[in-house]
């Protein structure tokens, strides 16, 4: 059985601790992963969070959901720092925990710290990060998941992986595409779950 209350308090990084962390790492040549092939990726997630961080604006009608949150609840993220979904992602939850005021605790753990816990909340059998888990205000139960990506993204990604299977080509596609999307399909899916909480 999984303690998501103990891991959220005793593991979980608030945003600038867990982007600290990997800028920290990254000095010592260090990925939050275990291999160094993951170095090039964090150096360009880094920039691309910064990016995303400077220029999102939430939509309106995420705000006005956000704002019509009746409970408080918990943010759980699984995720890492070379993770390039992730860093297209988490600033976006970071920005809706933000505009929360107080009614989103936000907290990130590493997915390859926590095996039990990605394992616990694989995709297709996969453990693809970044996950989302929205927790009660006690954190003892999993309201809702969010994984790994917009679904639109999740079906395009299946097409180009008919084509081909080089990861450098795919990180271009998926890049490029989010930079076009301009987070908008992910800000719609997270209002989609946040209405679910309150109906």
């Amino acid at each position: 059985m999984i303690n998501y209350n103990e891991i959220f308090n005793e593991q979980g990084m608030d945003y600038l601790t867990y982007r600290a962390l990997i800028d920290k790492l990254l000095l010592e040549g260090k990925a939050t992963g275990d291999v160094t092939y993951d170095l090039h990726y964090t150096k360009m997630n880094v920039q691309r969070m910064s990016r995303v961080d400077k220029t999102i604006s939430l939509t309106n009608e995420l705000t006005s959901t956000v704002e019509h949150l009746k409970e408080n609840y918990k943010f759980l993220v699984i995720t890492e720092g070379w993770c390039g979904d992730a860093a297209q992602i988490v600033p976006v939850i970071n920005k809706i925990a933000t505009a929360s005021l107080g009614k989103i605790d936000l907290k990130f753990v590493l997915r390859d710290k926590n095996l039990p816990l990605i394992d616990a909340h694989l995709t297709n059998g996969g453990r693809a990060i970044p996950v989302l888990l929205v927790l009660n205000e006690t954190g003892d139960k999993v309201l809702a998941t969010w994984a790994p990506r917009p679904q639109v993204l999740q079906e395009l990604l299946k097409e180009w992986r008919k084509e081909t299977t080089e990861m450098t080509i795919l990180s271009e596609k998926l890049h490029g595409w989010y930079a076009k999307d301009k987070t908008q399909s992910t800000q719609q899916e997270l209002n989609q779950l946040l209405k679910g909480l309150i109906a």
